[in-house]
């Protein structure tokens, strides 16, 4: 990948780097390998969400925070005055991420920018010997996803995708119960999302603010004039930067659905919906429902973004078996049997800390990731693959050895993108 920085330079300090960490699950370097106390120095690229991750870095002893990166001059302010109000080493505030690469000293980065910075930074950290937690989905299309699986392996990193339920005590609990039979064979899941958004309106050209450096925060994808009504959420909506609802919090009710199940790839992906509230912007559908076929076993989506639905007082996620259900509300769950009477029921601690800890841990250690990069990018595919089938108007046909689209020129063209020119991510 071309960048900026001097490509030799970059490649000897990858090599240095690399050769001295150890193997995948204990790579911190020598100062501190295999010490469950050790500290581990971090930093944070993205500043909206990632002020999440700094409060919950902030929470767990033997992490510093070293960087905190944002393209946005106020976030980045921001940002620094978190960190350093509560932490006795005072952060470094940079604009470009790659500086933080340059530094020996750097562990791990958490990555929280948006969805089409996720692969290509990941896989440039990666190659920079730096441990990596990136937020959901992980990746801007399939493609993506299957290169910065092959960056962790290739350079044996510790990545943790960031679809924190998977290390929530009370849905670990859930998931355990289903899998020891508590209604029998589980055979399909139902999953749901209402909010109350507005409409985003429709765009003007409009010079950059100050503040912002939007060819950076455009970063990979190709250049596109800057708009008043993108910047610093809306690009949720967007193909060209975003993957609509599915990949913003359909990801982490098939995360949950696929885990409960136990099925990896779908053989077949519908989708039924559309942008129906306004007429904007938006790009993405805002009402719908994408169906998946595992063979033995379903799954479903739903999505009404624009009207919550709180008077139908539906579950996150439900899972239906042959003597009875299991519903996730929130952070727990209530087991029902077939005559709809609750049985048992569980809950537990939710927030980010736990899936940080876990990240942590596994650097120090060599625990097991809750949610390794590979089995996030599974469930991030079901995110792409439902939205390549809204996109294309036709049900998908789906490889359910690999996961990828039999037959289909149309749709397989949109599981990989065009990049700015020296942005392309290879490994």
């Amino acid at each position: 990948m071309k960048t900026s920085i001097n490509r030799r330079r970059f490649l000897g300090q990858t090599a240095m780097i690399g050769t001295g960490l150890a193997t995948f699950g204990k790579g911190l370097s020598a100062r501190a390998a295999g010490s469950a106390n050790s500290k581990i120095i971090v930093a944070t690229m993205g500043l909206g969400r990632g002020a999440d991750h700094l409060n919950a870095l902030l929470s767990i002893p033997n992490a510093e925070i070293a960087y905190v990166c944002d393209v946005d001059d106020r976030r980045l302010e921001h940002g620094l005055k978190l960190v350093n109000d509560k932490q006795e080493r005072k952060a470094t505030g940079v604009k470009d991420f790659r500086r933080i690469l340059d530094d020996r000293s750097v562990d791990a980065l958490t990555i929280a920018t948006p969805n089409h910075w996720h692969s290509p930074a990941a896989i440039l950290a990666c190659a920079a010997g730096k441990h990596v937690y990136v937020e959901k989905p992980g990746s801007h299309n399939a493609r993506e996803g299957e290169l910065i699986v092959a960056a962790a392996r290739k350079y044996k990193r510790v990545v943790q995708m960031g679809n924190q339920r998977r290390s929530w005590p009370g849905i670990i609990e859930m998931v355990e119960k289903l899998r020891a039979g508590v209604i029998g064979r589980v055979l399909y899941a139902r999953c749901w999302y209402g909010n109350a958004r507005a409409s985003i309106g429709r765009g003007k050209q409009v010079p950059v603010p100050p503040q912002i450096d939007y060819s950076l925060w455009q970063g990979p994808a190709p250049e596109r004039p800057y708009l008043d009504n993108v910047v610093h959420y809306n690009w949720h909506w967007r193909w060209h930067w975003g993957g609509g609802e599915l990949a913003n919090n359909g990801i982490h009710a098939l995360d949950e659905a696929r885990w409960g199940l136990g099925v990896d790839y779908p053989t077949r992906v519908t989708f039924n919906g559309g942008r129906y509230h306004f007429d904007d912007d938006q790009e993405t559908p805002d009402t719908g429902a994408v169906v998946y076929d595992f063979g033995d076993k379903g799954a479903m989506w739903e999505v009404s973004s624009c009207l919550p639905r709180t008077n139908e007082n539906l579950p996150f996620v439900a899972f239906y078996g042959e003597g009875g259900s299991v519903v996730n509300f929130g952070d727990g769950y209530k087991v029902f049997d077939t005559k709809g009477k609750e049985v048992a029921s569980g809950t537990g601690p939710g927030g980010d800390k736990v899936h940080f800890e876990n990240f942590l841990d596994a650097i120090r250690t060599g625990k097991r990731l809750n949610s390794e990069i590979e089995q996030g990018q599974k469930s991030t595919l079901l995110c792409h693959l439902g939205n390549i089938a809204y996109r294309t108007g036709h049900t998908l046909h789906i490889d359910p050895k690999n996961g990828r689209i039999v037959d289909d020129k149309e749709a397989a063209k949109l599981c990989s993108r065009e990049y700015r020119k020296g942005w392309e991510p290879k490994v």
